[in-house]
């Protein structure tokens, strides 16, 4: 090798020192940074019944919050006997449920009637679900129209499953209006014997409950799955839809047997923007005779130990987690079934003064977790609201005041919970509703998720030495105290 002379070394030397090193800051560079977004989580043991047009869920969903994703499991959505679990799955209360949230979270902001009043400068209020379906003149629940509702929503599915590191738009105007068309055609099939004045075309998507043009609807789902009595929705805002990706579903029964599927788990894995997402929801074993919780303990384990997700990414530098605990965030929702290890009657006593803490020292999920048994690693917020099970028919009692027999009392419990696991991840609230439409009442969530996103910036629009993360605000300047935690 030619070592180089002094006079060429000089010459080098005053080359880079006449070099300008601001000009390596001009050009856009990727810089990743974290965004917060808003995700709503309910669970819901609705106890085999079936809903009806007038079950209005938009108080519940909190649609007003405006939540960025929605996550809604629910348990029994079928009775549980032998023809659902061993011979044929009946979907139909699934597409009615389907069809009910898609009422509460894309119904129109306007109506006839009810548009901003320019003078004033106010917006009138938004109808309700059902003066929306009352106003359409069509029952909301025709058959016909149900299947095709299930049908246009699991095509959403489709759209969001495969990789999309590459791209941040997955087309959904383009390929949403198509579906838009095909519903359009399969519901005018169904309707063929009535003529076009009795049915005219615009009505063709408000049967199903769909606004006819794409740009109306506020959600679109991205992933459900039922599994006898268990189902599960992941709905997304509209906008955020392009940012999802690697939507993978598995389901795991724990039931009859050891696997059917009358209890188990499903769980949906997804990507927003470059943090990973994991939705379990799960009916775990149930009985509140001693030594019952070492089987949902049991249920637990398997199914964070077996549930596994597909490979889909195609690019091993953006790998996707395979199993549960290994996604940046991880909410766990369902009836746990675990009971409090209390007499009916010492647990009344206790109630009747609303003293919850001393019955949540016996909760048994609390116990075992302190024990190290289950949920080691996880959090759940503190609970400021009463026991959500065995209510009475159509009551606001729980069953053991009005059962004749001792053998149909049971124990108030929560059996009904929301879990998390994982960092950057704050829980807003911890709360329940009080629909009296099953024996159960539904637990709902709110929480704050840090999602790192990619976006283009340049170093001279920041100070020196000050990063992308300095330059957040940080959360505890826009929202109110967090609850407490029961973390173990």
């Amino acid at each position: 090798m030619m070592r180089k002379t002094l006079s060429e070394k000089e010459t080098t030397n005053s080359s880079i020192e006449g070099l300008n090193l601001s000009t390596f800051e001009r050009p856009m560079i990727p810089v990743a940074e974290v965004d917060d977004f808003r995700i709503f989580v309910a669970t819901w043991n609705v106890g085999g019944k079936t809903p009806n047009n007038s079950l209005n869920l938009e108080d519940f969903l909190q649609v007003e919050g405006s939540a960025d994703v929605y996550v809604l499991g629910f348990q029994e959505i079928v009775p549980l006997n032998a023809g659902n679990v061993l011979v044929l799955e009946d979907s139909e209360p699934a597409a009615k449920w389907l069809a009910i949230i898609n009422q509460a979270l894309n119904s129109p902001q306007e109506l006839d009637g009810s548009a901003s009043d320019s003078s004033s400068g106010h917006a009138s209020a938004r109808p309700s679900s059902k003066d929306y379906n009352k106003s359409q003149g069509l029952h909301f629940f025709q058959k016909p129209s149900l299947k095709v509702l299930s049908k246009n929503f699991k095509a959403d599915e489709d759209l969001v499953k495969s990789c999309n590191c590459h791209s941040d738009s997955l087309g959904m105007d383009r390929v949403g209006r198509r579906h838009l068309s095909q519903l359009a055609r399969r519901v005018k099939s169904q309707y063929h014997h009535l003529d076009e004045n009795q049915f005219p075309e615009e009505n063709l998507y408000s049967i199903a409950g769909i606004p006819s043009s794409q740009c109306e609807m506020n959600y679109r789902l991205v992933a459900s799955k039922q599994m006898v009595g268990l189902f599960l929705s992941v709905w997304v805002r509209n906008e955020l839809v392009q940012h999802v990706g690697h939507v993978r579903i598995s389901s795991l029964g724990r039931g009859i047997m050891g696997y059917l599927g009358n209890k188990g788990c499903i769980a949906v894995s997804m990507s927003l923007h470059k943090t990973s997402f994991c939705f379990v929801c799960s009916h775990l074993a149930s009985g509140e005779k001693e030594g019952d919780e070492l089987r949902r303990n049991s249920d637990v384990t398997e199914i964070l130990k077996n549930t596994q997700f597909p490979r889909v990414c195609k690019h091993p530098w953006h790998e996707m987690p395979e199993n549960i605990v290994n996604h940046d965030r991880v909410i766990w929702l369902g009836d746990l079934n675990y009971r409090v290890s209390l007499s009916y009657d010492s647990a009344r006593v206790l109630l009747e003064v609303n003293n919850w803490d001393a019955l949540l020292e016996r909760d048994q999920l609390n116990i075992e977790r302190r024990a190290g048994r289950v949920f080691k690693g996880w959090k759940e917020g503190q609970i400021f609201f009463a026991p959500t099970y065995k209510y009475s028919h159509n009551s606001d009692s729980y069953a053991g005041e009005t059962a004749k027999s001792k053998k149909k009392r049971r124990t108030p419990a929560w059996c009904d919970r929301i879990l998390w696991h994982g960092n950057g991840i704050e829980q807003m609230s911890y709360t329940r509703g009080e629909s009296r439409f099953s024996d159960h009442r539904p637990v709902c969530a709110v929480f704050v998720a840090e999602v790192e996103t990619r976006r283009r910036k340049t170093k001279n629009k920041l100070r020196k030495g000050l990063t992308a993360a300095c330059s957040r605000m940080d959360i505890d300047d826009c929202i109110p105290q967090r609850h407490s935690l029961y973390e173990f």
